[in-house]
């Protein structure tokens, strides 16, 4: 059988997390002996688009075998999806879960999937973790992705369903990466609404956002280490960046949320080599870094030692 061709489109290559998506894409592109191309859209769904359509039609570039695509913006592009499974281009949708997916599976006998994150479940442990590290209550800035994301919107639902209500969010939006973030949160700490707020943690949707939001405190702070005892939480928890961040100290706790593209290949890989045709959606496992268990010890240690 001819080597199997993957083409890979992630949303930007600067996110800690396209960048796991990436290096982990090639790894598993490698152990089913595929080839494996990456475009990266510059968080620019119309780029995304026009880069999608001249690989699936051109003549000159060889053609992939199945595309596998996490969306740019708010689109997750349904006009090009019917032409790459018209072409006998698989299609695979990662992080998200749009609507034409049933009629594609339907309508076409090409492989047409998602593999996501439970973004939903992903919002909830952040609750949980709320929870853990603040029994009295408090007042939480939450960082919360771009207004178009479903996944931030879905991480949102999450953490509503269960964080206590003696929790409560002050909402602000950044565009997933650590500037984004450090310039909105450092904006709202110097409204004068803001400085008399007192903070008991920031949550953020990306370990990236943590970190900018972080550093903003640490900016405005005057000299004061008082904010140095707010617990800073993201998401996402790349071995290199949201893990060692917590074992560093710069964060409290992120959620483990493992890049899909791996299991995406996987997925393909078995269907070209067996026919095993791949659900609609596979969901990949999320959960608590640190445990909560270990989490609620903390905020024990913390309040038996003021």
């Amino acid at each position: 059988m001819e080597k199997p061709r993957f083409l890979l489109s992630v949303t930007n290559d600067t996110n800690d997390y396209q960048i796991e998506q990436a290096r982990t894409a090639r790894q598993a592109a490698a152990r089913v002996s595929a080839h494996l191309d990456i475009l990266y859209a510059q968080d620019d769904a119309i780029l995304q688009s026009q880069q999608l359509l001249d690989r699936i039609q051109s003549a000159s570039e060889p053609r992939p075998n199945a595309i596998l695509f996490e969306p740019a913006g708010s689109t997750t592009l349904p006009q090009v999806a019917r032409v790459a499974v018209a072409a006998g281009i698989g299609w695979v949708v990662l992080s998200r879960d749009p609507d034409y997916m049933p009629s594609l599976r339907s309508t076409y006998s090409t492989p047409a999937f998602v593999v996501t994150a439970d973004h939903v479940e992903i919002g909830r442990i952040q609750g949980r973790q709320l929870a853990a590290l603040l029994p009295h209550g408090g007042i939480v800035l939450y960082i919360h992705g771009p207004a178009h994301s479903e996944a931030a919107k879905l991480r949102h639902m999450g953490i509503l369903a269960t964080k206590p209500e003696n929790i409560q969010l002050r909402m602000i939006k950044a565009q997933w990466s650590d500037v984004s973030a450090h310039k909105v949160v450092r904006s709202w700490l110097e409204l004068p609404t803001s400085r008399g707020t007192e903070i008991a943690a920031v949550c953020a949707q990306d370990d990236s956002m943590a970190m900018g939001a972080r550093k903003a405190f640490e900016e405005l702070a005057h000299g004061s280490t008082v904010w140095q005892r707010i617990p800073f939480l993201g998401c996402d928890g790349m071995p290199e960046t949201g893990q060692e961040w917590v074992r560093r100290g710069q964060l409290v706790a992120t959620v483990l949320s493992p890049p899909t593209a791996p299991v995406a290949i996987d997925l393909l890989a078995r269907y070209l080599h067996h026919g095993n045709m791949p659900p609609q959606c596979t969901l990949t496992e999320t959960k608590s870094f640190p445990r909560l268990e270990a989490l609620a010890q903390k905020a024990r240690g913390a309040a038996s030692s003021f």
